[in-house]
């Protein structure tokens, strides 16, 4: 059973830092194969920061880094592809990266607009969140859930890369949805020295 917070206001003016907890995060997208199944894979080196205005997450800050060499499929040889210049490029492009610009508060959740880079393009991209509730760990610590979904066209990034099909139609779909499940630990702030 999960304990929710109640949590104490931060002082007037006090900001925030919430951090992405990398082991209980994750990176998803899926995409059509063949025209007649979806493909689903994952990122596991994701790394970000909250920074809210106080606890109020309706002024949030959002930025996240994934990194592109850590995809995968569960096909090791559809990963290395996935990994060359025919896709993400990953040695020339280590790194996705999205930072938000406006966060709009609605039921349950916010909309997050935001720039999202892929391959050295970037391009302005919505995630519809859900806030998933805060509890207080085991540990003292007090940690916020956050699922967070958004479609793009992975032509747009310059993913172009497609072969096609004798019968008609492509390998790979265009459409990339994209999922991020989000666990943050709040930031405890450092003591002075004394």
């Amino acid at each position: 059973m999960t304990q929710v917070l109640s949590s104490t206001p931060a002082p007037a003016g006090a900001t925030t830092l919430w951090q992405l907890d990398p082991s209980h995060s994750e990176a998803g997208f899926a995409v059509r194969h063949l025209m007649i199944a979806t493909v689903r894979g994952r990122f596991s080196d994701i790394q970000g920061t909250i920074t809210v205005a106080g606890d109020d997450f309706r002024t949030a800050t959002v930025d996240v880094t994934i990194g592109t060499a850590s995809v995968d499929t569960r096909e090791p040889r559809r990963d290395e592809h996935l990994r060359s210049a025919d896709f993400f490029d990953a040695a020339r492009f280590p790194a996705m990266t999205f930072t938000s610009r406006e966060v709009v508060a609605r039921d349950r959740g916010y909309t997050i607009a935001g720039a999202l880079t892929i391959r050295g393009v970037t391009r302005p991209v919505s995630f519809e969140v859900t806030d998933e509730g805060r509890v207080r760990d085991p540990w003292g610590g007090e940690r916020a859930g956050f699922s967070a979904r958004a479609v793009i066209n992975r032509q747009d990034f310059g993913l172009t890369w497609n072969a096609a099909l004798e019968a008609g139609g492509v390998l790979v779909g265009d459409e990339v949805k994209i999922s991020v499940d989000l666990e943050l630990v709040k930031a405890v702030p450092a003591t002075a020295a004394a």
